[in-house]
């Protein structure tokens, strides 16, 4: 009886064992390291992990074959960093052993070394790509969003989300350069019973006793949600500025004291805006339920293009190149290079 149970628990560690070598393909794009605060366990070779639109950022040391090649001692360093400080979070430490051409796979075959055991990667030689077994190695799709004459860029952000505020600095300069050729429209993530869900009292975190619409980061933010809402429909052109401002002066915590004199430096009409904020906040917010619905949106930010959640890099020139696909016809302005620096966490608040 004991041998049989010991056949077994081997049995069980080998199929545990196997599992830890099948790895699901992980994207690196290994420069912006550090920027997104995802902290993995130790178990890092288990299978499980999904896909991270990382920023490649380092400069590249030549070509092969038309694509980017990043130097190999180069490519160490910042595969070695990746993943002790992004993956493994200081739990456990991996080495490099040995980093050869592939052949077969036209990748650098790795060598890592964790926790004593040897595993075999491939990671790609742009620095893009790590991969756990061969077969798994494929080019990623490219994304294709559906085409129109006039694309139609819809933002959810929450007013006081970090990740909410990126989203806005890289927005924006599309929004602008693109102007009335697109369709673009500001919108907010609204979460209910959320005040009860803490344990708190409905008014820190919503605007109705029914809890129908509350916000993150409390009932401030929402009422900010609102205003802005209340900008875009009434001076739209005014919109930008005033969620930069605020994003810049005020925080969840004040808005509601501060968000006047921040109006008024831009040039918004307070009136109109307090007006709206006073008739129309049920009817606005219910809008935002129902298109929260439609479109799946959970947390802040979610980018929908043309009715496809936009994955892509955050960067003005990335997003604007995606909104410049979905074009049936190109406009003159999309050969327009925007800044493709963006150094932010690539999280959102959910």
């Amino acid at each position: 009886m004991t041998k049989n149970k010991k056949k077994v628990a081997s049995k069980s560690d080998a199929k545990t064992a196997s599992k830890d070598e099948r790895v699901l393909s992980i994207k690196l794009e290994l420069i912006a390291l550090g920027v997104v605060t995802f902290l993995f366990i130790l178990s890092v070779l288990t299978a499980g992990f999904s896909i991270l639109p990382f920023n490649l950022k380092s400069p590249i040391s030549g070509s092969i074959f038309g694509k980017s090649v990043m130097d190999e001692d180069e490519l160490k360093e910042r595969l070695i960093e990746y993943i002790n400080d992004e993956l493994l979070g200081g739990q456990s430490t991996a080495e490099i052993a040995e980093l050869i051409e592939d052949e077969e796979s036209g990748m650098y075959k790795v060598k890592l070394v964790i926790a004593g055991t040897e595993y075999e990667s491939f990671v790609s030689k742009d620095g893009k790509y790590l991969y756990t077994q061969r077969n798994e190695i494929t080019e990623p799709a490219s994304a294709e969003y559906p085409k129109s004459d006039k694309p139609e860029l819809l933002l959810f952000t929450m007013s006081y989300c970090p990740y909410g505020n990126v989203a806005d600095d890289f927005v924006n300069p599309v929004d602008k350069l693109l102007g009335d050729k697109i369709s673009f429209e500001p919108h907010y993530v609204i979460y209910n019973n959320y005040a009860k869900n803490r344990g708190a009292k409905w008014n820190e975190y919503c605007i109705d006793k029914d809890e129908k619409y509350c916000s993150m980061h409390g009932v401030q933010e929402l009422n900010q949600n609102v205003r802005e809402l209340c900008t875009f429909k009434y001076q739209p052109d005014k919109y930008w500025d005033f969620v930069l401002a605020a994003n810049e002066k005020c925080d969840y915590s004040n808005v509601d004291s501060c968000w006047e004199n921040v109006a008024k430096e831009v040039g918004i009409d307070l009136d109109k805006i307090k007006s709206c904020q006073s008739d129309e906040a049920l009817s606005l917010l219910a809008n935002e339920v129902s298109l929260n619905e439609k479109y799946e949106v959970t947390g802040s930010p979610t980018i929908i293009l043309n009715g496809k959640s936009y994955e892509g890099n955050r960067t003005p020139e990335d997003l604007k190149q995606g909104v410049c696909s979905s074009f049936n016809t190109e406009p003159d302005e999309c050969s327009q290079t925007l800044d493709s620096d963006n150094s932010s966490a690539s999280g959102s608040c959910n």
